[in-house]
């Protein structure tokens, strides 16, 4: 009997493997390590929040919600985004729940690129981006931010856009780097984009980890920027539940539309109980997310103290739950392989900040989330100054 070889598509994402996050969670419980890596806490969210999701579910909320998100959910979300940012979208037009925050970007993304578009980033950058961008034909322009401060340099940026370019995606505050954007950037921002045809992505799933006297700056909160942009949220960084892998996304009404035709062939809609139990949270406890910034500034703190002993080098966190530091003086080795040793050898996993960029990264630097427990975060210090 003949065999059958079996076929082997073309990969349309060829250079792309399994994500370093999801590598190093595994080499992290393969050794037993302390799990600083991968960006979600070791607790649990609101007990208001749990409480309402067995509600919903035991009073039937079980069944497809709106392809858009439940209305009770889009207004709270509409009212909170007036009361952070003074302007009101419209629930039902400028407001879309969405599978995650990832989904969103990507929606985004495959609604607005079109084949040899350029797409402008700052690297360092998350690593869902430039996915997207290649799968819908674009053509990615990287910005690199320089450390330690990881500052826009506007005169750069401003020589990269030309006709080409459709779309801009910032992220505020900013994963990897724990920077953030002020007013005065989006106004350079603005200024740049303004005589083209340009749009705006606006990754700000961190906005309420936020830890400037000035408090989180949003696109939305331009009043020109808006007109053109789509800010995209997640309740799973803003409500400690990552795992329910719910988000959302504001837009004007033209830009809504086109996002929503991707998202209803993307998921469609989604996981309508828990929907329910966020509207509730929202309306019940507001002060949950207005605390957020002390509840994380505490940790960043007590973590940054108790790793001034050692030689990791700390840099500035200004927002988002992760710290960079600087190993030059522990190691010479790329951050990858030292990475890989601090997992196996020390029993502490991180990030290198390599792999958010893609052109080399002569950079020593890791990146360690502070989404954990206050005992985690004093083991993984213990065994860090000791390097």
């Amino acid at each position: 009997m003949n065999s059958i070889t079996p076929l082997k598509p073309q990969s349309r994402l060829p250079a792309l493997g399994t994500t370093i996050f999801t590598q190093m969670s595994a080499l992290a419980a393969q050794h037993q390590a302390i799990n600083l890596s991968q960006g979600f806490p070791d607790f649990d969210g609101p007990r208001l929040l749990q409480e309402r999701l067995a509600h919903h579910v035991a009073r039937g909320a079980n069944q497809y919600a709106p392809m858009t998100g439940v209305p009770a959910l889009r207004e709270a979300i509409a009212d909170k985004t007036r009361e952070l940012y003074g302007w009101q979208p419209d629930s039902d037009a400028e407001v879309t729940v969405t599978a995650g925050a990832t989904e969103a970007l990507f929606a985004s993304i495959t609604a607005l690129v079109r084949p040899g578009d350029e797409v402008i980033c700052f690297d360092p950058s998350y690593d869902s981006y430039a996915p997207a961008v290649q799968l819908a034909g674009g053509v990615l322009k990287r910005l690199p931010l320089v450390p330690p401060h990881f500052r826009v340099d506007w005169q750069a940026f401003r020589e990269l856009v030309s006709e080409r370019t459709r779309l801009v995606i910032i992220n505020t505050p900013h994963n990897p780097t724990a920077t953030v954007w002020h007013e005065e950037d989006f106004a350079a921002l603005w200024q740049a984009i303004a005589p083209y045809e340009i749009y705006v992505l606006s990754d700000e799933v961190y906005e309420h980890i936020c830890f400037d006297p000035q408090g989180h700056t949003s696109v939305l909160g331009h009043a020109s920027l808006r007109q053109r942009s789509i800010a995209v949220s997640s309740f799973g960084k803003t409500f400690h539940m990552t795992g329910w892998k719910v988000g959302y996304c504001v837009a004007p009404e033209a830009l809504s539309a086109e996002v929503r035709k991707v998202h209803q062939y993307l998921t469609f809609s989604v996981n309508t109980p828990a929907q329910f139990a966020l509207a509730d949270m929202l309306r019940a406890e507001p002060e949950h997310y207005r605390e957020l910034p002390d509840f994380y500034r505490q940790r960043r703190d007590a973590f940054v103290q108790a790793l001034a002993p050692g030689r990791l080098e700390l840099l500035p966190c200004e927002g988002t739950y992760f710290l960079l530091a600087d190993y030059s003086a522990i190691s010479d080795s790329d951050d990858v392989s030292f990475c890989r040793w601090l997992t196996t050898e020390v029993g502490v996993a991180a990030i290198p900040l390599s792999v958010f960029c893609a052109d080399p990264f002569p950079h020593t630097l890791i990146r360690l989330c502070f989404a954990k427990g206050p005992e985690t975060l004093s083991a993984a210090a213990e065994r860090l100054v000791k390097l």
